[in-house]
């Protein structure tokens, strides 16, 4: 371990300076520093270790330097550290949070899902496995047959339907397209969570039809998974594409090659979130009816409904 140097730890621009730095270029040069100093590092043994020159490494600490992606890694790489250790995420926030994420770091996702539902069972985030097993929620993106095979489950079972899209639009008193358009995204997001809280609240009995987007947000994703029985309705994307222009949406039109590059691109990205439901499902190649009395077989089989 190299020997510190306490003047290059607490070097400090001159007062006249500092009140000119951008705020997170300051935080970033004192993380940097904070973290030198962790590993016992003098900033020439940092400089050496990252290859980048003491004088950028300078006015990086200082807040002054606006350092590229590039030297981020490299500086990141010599400090032995995540790249978001650097930027300042959430769990670099206390030694609690790093001890943490060192025990997780690694694991397989069979691990990570374990240590997900024990934190969850340990913080009271967790809903009762009975109560859990009578709410049935359906993922997947638009297209895979939520609302058609939601209503026909919901009817077979004698318990109600709730397309979860109309609960949004309730609860922000306008329509999905203005919320989107006028509002933003994030307050979509707020919405979407608090029209989850009050279907949870209000159906213990209910099959829910989700917006495909619902894996974007941890945080309502986490409440779905806690307290419904999820099932991911899985199709092919060009399925995904002749049932959403069957729907009347003519703008993804069935030749456009774009538009199914960018479906295909959006089921990539989120086949991960789907696949942490509890049962994975196949609509393609198969009518309706035909789709809802295998899904109440498969149900029997894996949770006696």
């Amino acid at each position: 371990m190299h020997e510190m140097d306490l003047q290059d730890l607490s070097a400090a621009a001159p007062a006249s300076e500092t009140t000119d730095r951008d705020p997170f270029l300051q935080a970033l040069g004192e993380r940097v520093r904070s973290l030198r100093a962790r590993k016992g590092m003098t900033r020439k043994a940092l400089a050496r270790a990252s290859e980048v020159s003491e004088r950028h490494l300078a006015n990086l600490e200082l807040g002054v330097g606006n350092a590229s992606i590039l030297v981020l890694r490299q500086v990141a790489r010599a400090l032995d550290c995540p790249l978001a250790e650097l930027l300042g995420d959430e769990t670099a926030a206390s030694p609690e949070w790093l001890l943490i994420r060192d025990l997780l770091r690694g694991r397989n996702d069979e691990s990570l899902r374990r240590a997900r539902l024990a934190l969850a069972e340990l913080y009271g985030e967790a809903g009762r496995p009975d109560a859990r097993a009578c709410r049935i929620a359906l993922v997947g993106l638009r297209g895979a047959g939520k609302s058609t095979l939601g209503r026909t489950l919901a009817d077979a079972l004698d318990i109600p339907f709730v397309e979860l899209n109309n609960e949004i639009e309730r609860v922000a008193g306008c329509g999905i397209a203005e919320i989107h358009n006028l509002l933003g995204p994030a307050a979509y997001r707020r919405y979407e969570r608090r029209a989850l809280e009050e279907t949870i609240q209000l159906y213990p009995d209910a099959v829910i039809a989700t917006p495909g987007g619902i894996v974007s947000d941890p945080t309502t994703f986490n409440l779905l998974l806690s307290h419904c029985y999820t099932i991911w309705l899985k199709a092919s994307p060009e399925a995904h594409m002749q049932r959403v222009i069957a729907q009347g949406d003519l703008r993804p039109m069935a030749g456009n090659q774009e538009a199914m590059e960018d479906l295909k691109r959006i089921l990539a990205g989120r086949s991960a979130f789907y696949g942490k439901a509890d049962l994975q499902f196949e609509t393609g190649g198969q009518s309706p009816d035909e789709a809802a009395a295998r899904l109440r077989g498969a149900l029997r089989a894996v949770a006696g409904r």
